[in-house]
């Protein structure tokens, strides 16, 4: 008797109070012709329908997305299934209507809620890994597979496992206030990102002042050279060519001036051209 009684428990289909009887409705619209009754009618059919959209989306509300933006995912998958539906096939609604609702969900889920765009079959191969993966730890007590298990196991190539793998942590990312490891000794993400190196900004300018330099009159581009490569002094400069310190001083400071007004003007005269 227990077990007759456990039998028809297992066999009993659960039952909900959100299937309405809008099989006359539904009827009703496939007889109308497109205008605004037909309208209301499909508007009250997918009202009335609407608390099964809502029971389905909130099968996913452990996955990462608020109940509210799961409910509007299903709602179009509602909407699709009501104006689908051709109640003359002999088909019940629920049964046409569930898994298109379930069919929006997931593909939301596949194609939105990715943080790094992953190609379809790349998706496939994550799932096949990460499924094998969890049934191969389980019998061995939680100990991580090798890629060649897991490529016996599923079928695939160790390649395709290698795929799926590098997907693993594609779907979800970190915030960068977070701490890998243990939160005592560990440290955040931020503390791992590079500072601006500060000689970019030293190669730039020199890879800007290169030609320039070359363009200059051979006299100045001497003086600089005595001045700034070799670390000459003005007066010693001076000597050396035969002029005074304070020319040497007023060269310097125009041959200075003239090639900072150049570098200046350069990005300028870059936006203007063609």
């Amino acid at each position: 008797m227990q077990a007759e009684r456990t039998r028809k428990t297992r066999t009993t289909k659960r039952s909900y109070d959100d299937s309405p009887d809008t099989a006359e409705s539904f009827r009703r619209i496939a007889a109308l012709p497109n205008g605004p009754e037909r309208a209301a009618l499909y508007q009250e059919v997918v009202c009335a329908w609407m608390p099964m959209a809502v029971r389905l989306a909130r099968r996913f509300r452990r996955r990462g997305e608020s109940a509210e933006d799961l409910t509007q995912v299903a709602q179009p998958g509602l909407v699709k299934a009501v104006s689908r539906f051709d109640p003359s096939l002999g088909t019940a609604f629920p049964g046409f209507a569930i898994p298109t609702i379930l069919g929006e969900v997931k593909r939301h889920f596949r194609d939105e809620l990715w943080v790094v765009h992953v190609p379809r079959r790349v998706q496939e191969l994550r799932g096949q890994v990460r499924s094998a993966d969890h049934e191969l730890s389980a019998t061995r007590g939680g100990t991580i597979s090798a890629v060649g298990e897991i490529a016996a196991h599923t079928g695939l190539t160790e390649t395709e496992v290698r795929l799926g793998q590098g997907a693993l942590e594609a779907y979800t990312a970190w915030s960068l206030d977070a701490v890998p490891g243990h939160p005592t000794d560990g440290h955040p993400l931020t503390d791992t990102l590079g500072d601006v190196e500060p000689d970019f900004d030293l190669i730039v300018n020199r890879e800007a002042l290169r030609p320039l330099l070359r363009a200059l009159p051979e006299r100045e581009r001497e003086i600089l050279y005595l001045r700034f490569y070799c670390e000459m002094t003005q007066a010693r400069i001076g000597a050396q060519l035969g002029v005074s310190q304070m020319h040497v001083s007023r060269l310097i400071t125009r041959t200075c001036a003239r090639l900072h007004d150049q570098v200046m003007a350069e990005p300028r005269a870059f936006r203007r051209a063609p």
